[in-house]
């Protein structure tokens, strides 16, 4: 009897999630989507896109995106500009140079 269990349980943990009839497939998206998506939405000021990227995924995964996607943008704009991070940064920023 607890084998009859186990492998109908064995079934239900490999079977494929039934979709409606005609539903579109949802993708998943992933952190760095979620934050380029945002980042662009704020430059904008499109607060419906915002809201949109930013239940993607966790706050905590935009967290790091956005991070991931600055520090990639400061060392782009360093090397265009034949400028250390720290300068393009801090320029970026309004900061005076240190």
């Amino acid at each position: 009897m607890f084998d009859t269990i186990r492998r109908y349980a064995g079934r239900l943990r490999t079977a494929a999630p039934a979709r409606a009839e005609g539903a579109p497939e949802r993708r998943a998206h992933n952190l760095f989507e979620a934050a380029a998506v945002y980042v662009a939405a704020r430059a904008e000021d499109d607060q419906d896109r915002i809201e949109e990227a930013a239940a993607w995924v966790s706050p905590e995964a935009l967290s790091f995106g956005v991070s991931e996607l600055a520090c990639r943008a400061v060392v782009a704009l360093a090397r265009e500009r034949d400028e250390s991070p720290d300068a393009v940064a801090r320029a970026l920023l309004g900061l005076p140079a240190a």
